[in-house]
């Protein structure tokens, strides 16, 4: 779920960025590379990048031939998330769906949860549509569910989603479902 990691990076500085002395600060390498783990999102084996956690290492740049920019090798340790089958999480609703529901868990946009693995829940129509338990539990919009995931898939790039994991999720075990509701009372 969790976990650090030490990576390795390459950032370039264009030559247009090196001041008279061919020198550029470290703090202008360092918000390079946030730039470019921000434009990078998530990887398929690591997961998601959350932060830099600390900087190990700025090595010596290396100047490109004919255009005269370079590259300096950086060494970091960034939190990562990288969600697993079996693990159990929770997530914001936001949208409510006859055949289930669309969570958002942290990073990950995409979390199906579906009526089928929801017991005891039935799909209540209306302007605001909601999934009822048999013991009055709802959910519906902004409300917080702890669930399992079933599943995890990679993608890398479908229609305008870009670098993403998409779970399916489940309330079928102990202690999953609503975690506090949209007034956030807690249920």
């Amino acid at each position: 779920m969790f976990y650090e990691v030490e990576l390795l990076r390459e950032v370039a500085v264009l030559a247009e960025n090196l001041d008279r002395d061919k020198l550029v600060s470290s703090r202008f390498i360092v918000t390079r590379l946030l730039e470019g783990l921000l434009s990078e999102k998530a990887d398929e084996d690591l997961g998601y990048f959350l932060a830099v956690t600390g900087l190990k290492r700025i090595g010596k740049g290396e100047v490109v031939r004919n255009s005269g920019d370079v590259f300096f090798p950086v060494v970091f340790n960034c939190r990562m998330f990288l969600p697993h089958k079996g693990d159990i999480l929770e997530g914001v609703v936001h949208h409510v769906y006859r055949l289930g529901v669309f969570l958002r868990c942290g990073p990950v946009k995409y979390v199906f949860l579906s009526a089928r693995k929801m017991p005891n829940y039935r799909y209540v129509v209306g302007e605001k549509p909601v999934f009822l338990h048999d013991d009055l539990a709802r959910i519906e919009k902004d409300v917080v569910v702890r669930f399992e995931v079933l599943g995890v898939r990679w993608i890398e790039r479908r229609e305008d989603i870009t670098k993403e994991f998409m779970m399916l999720a489940s309330l079928q075990g102990d202690l999953l479902g609503p975690v506090t509701g949209p007034d956030g009372l807690d249920l």
